[in-house]
């Protein structure tokens, strides 16, 4: 972007400032530190100029919002166009609770839904299982069959809203509830709109929770992408998920390198399948984490949708624009937040919250002050939901697209990131020998990721412990304090109640229904169907969701991790 002639210029007058004007600076008062580094221990220079970014292509590198290689943002007019949505978290007890709380969210202005299940509901398991006791209802929602999602949604147009379900070994039930839902109350199903996590791989890479072994759970991911190009294109059957990686301890790089990888997999299982990419490709959407370093984490989004807008087309011939547009949701870092005083969690929110909007991301959860405690309190939720909402109305924030763009630092920060996540990928690529599908599965065998990940996190607690990283009123600045403030208690009749509701709808159904619907998805299993309508017949029925994942555990079993070291 600069001729020779002004880099030469530039050069001079820097190796002149930094004799004349730095120099005399340093030798009298020094740098608080020998090294400037992100939190992901990138090494940060103390000033950037065009020399840094004096290879940059701007058509090929930047180029304008809404066109490849969309460094600059998916869209156009960015948050000119309209906000990015607006999406809390949110789920606890039983259905009429979380039903109260998506009410209460609406009613002070949230502009989408985002569905916390319990740990029974996410492993597949009914909330009357033995290994559900002392879980139900406890970090989300339970949800048993139909009849709690009839109850959870009851009062809310589901045309009328974007639902999120954070949800993965069980997904596919999920979606099949939210369908039957949506056939309920007479909406067309291609107009559900919503997203599903259902990232299978991040589970067998980072947050560990499985039913069948990995083959066979990427393949149930790819009938629900199949399932949804045809009947709910509206609506997203993936959302590849970097922020669990991210809370696992990895660093930026690694969560934005390990991601797209697991996006690229997705699209190779698809294009296996003999799906088109232009057609399912604009359904695949993204999560990231956002953390403290505000510059690298803006960098480290522009980077993504480069990598990944060049990958789609150049790997796997994408043409349509939509099949090479990351979009993504973000969440605040749940891992940077601190029992000690935790209202300093409103302000590492609000820092997080702007590097996600100045890094262009299309939906945002702000995490509660609390969070670091226990589940938020109505309180904390409404503080979080403000902080979007006054960044948005009141900051200036959303009125400029890409208001880095430019920036030398910001730059050269975005290519230094696009050179190592495009690292990493080639490494797992060769590990497939030329299939990232192969590769990540691989490295899952392999234990590859855990130990990436493990010597990260590792590495970054080493600095804390060393005071190398600052942790504000844990390792510096701290108080004496009283950790106890009000906190959300989930109400210990929870259990009984979704237990009598569970009992309840057993002994309504029609059971010979349940057993003919449970029967057809077996054999769809085993005749390699899309199992997506089965599940959706047997959810119908009512049949429970510890019912209907039992069906792929008998035929797969149960997945045992057994990882062979690299």
């Amino acid at each position: 972007m600069f001729d020779s002639n002004e880099l030469d210029d530039i050069r001079q007058q820097r190796e002149r400032w930094e004799a004349n004007t730095l120099e005399p600076t340093l030798e009298a008062h020094g740098e608080r530190n020998e090294r400037f580094a992100t939190v992901s221990n990138h090494e940060v220079e103390r000033l950037y100029t065009p020399e840094d970014i004096d290879d940059i292509d701007f058509d090929e590198d930047l180029g304008f919002p809404g066109e490849p290689p969309y460094t600059r943002g998916p869209y156009p007019t960015m948050y000119r166009g309209r906000t990015w949505t607006m999406r809390q978290f949110a789920g606890f007890g039983t259905a009429e609770e979380t039903n109260e709380r998506f009410h209460y969210l609406i009613e002070e202005g949230q502009t989408g839904l985002s569905t916390a299940f319990d740990m029974p509901s996410l492993m597949g398991l009914d909330s009357d299982a033995p290994m559900s006791e002392g879980e139900v209802g406890k970090e989300g929602v339970a949800v048993d069959t139909l009849r709690d999602m009839e109850i959870l949604f009851d009062g809310i147009d589901i045309s009328e809203v974007s639902t999120s379900f954070t949800i993965n070994p069980s997904a596919a039930v999920i979606y099949a509830m939210y369908i039957a839902l949506a056939d309920q109350q007479g909406v067309p199903r291609e107009e559900v709109r919503g997203t599903l996590q259902n990232d299978m791989l991040k589970e067998f890479i980072a947050q560990r929770e499985w039913v069948v072994p990995p083959e066979p759970s990427l393949d149930v991911v790819t009938d629900t992408i199949e399932f949804a190009v045809e009947e709910t294109p509206k609506f997203h059957p993936v959302s590849v998920s970097g922020y669990h990686i991210r809370e696992a301890g990895s660093t930026a790089v690694q969560e934005a390198a390990f991601t797209l990888a697991d996006g690229f997999a997705y699209v190779e299982d698809c294009l296996d399948r003999g799906l088109d990419i232009d057609e399912f490709g604009p359904l695949l959407s993204f999560f990231f984490n956002c953390h403290n370093s505000i510059f690298e984490e803006i960098a480290k989004f522009r980077a993504s949708r480069r990598v990944y807008a060049r990958v789609m087309e150049d790997w796997y011939d994408a043409e349509n624009p939509e099949a090479k547009r990351l979009k993504f949701h973000t969440q605040t870092a749940g891992q940077s937040l601190t029992a000690q005083q935790p209202l300093n969690n409103i302000s590492r929110v609000t820092i997080q919250a702007l590097a996600a909007i100045f890094g262009g991301t299309q939906s945002l959860h702000t995490n509660s002050f609390d969070e670091a405690l226990a589940l938020p309190s109505e309180k904390a939720v409404r503080v979080a939901l403000r902080t979007q909402q006054i960044i948005s109305e009141e900051s200036g924030a959303a009125d400029i697209v890409d208001p880095m763009g430019g920036s030398f630092a910001i730059e050269t920060l975005t290519n230094e990131l696009e050179e190592e996540i495009m690292g990493y990928i080639e490494e797992i690529r060769a590990m497939g020998d030329g299939s990232v599908r192969d590769g990540v599965l691989d490295g899952i065998d392999q234990g590859y990721f855990h130990s990436e990940i493990g010597e990260a996190s590792y590495e970054y607690q080493q600095r804390v412990e060393r005071g190398e990283e600052v942790v504000v009123g844990v390792n510096e600045y701290t108080i004496e304090e009283d950790t106890s403030p009000d906190i959300l208690e989930v109400d210990e009749t929870t259990r009984d109640r979704q237990l009598a509701r569970l009992e309840e709808v057993k002994a309504e159904r029609d059971d010979e229904e349940v057993d003919a619907t449970l029967e057809a998805l077996s054999d769809a299993v085993e005749s390699d169907e899309n199992v997506m309508p089965f599940i959706i017949d047997a959810v119908k029925a009512y049949a429970s969701m510890g019912e209907i994942m039992q069906v792929f555990e008998d035929h797969y079993g149960a997945y045992q991790e057994n990882i062979t070291p690299v």
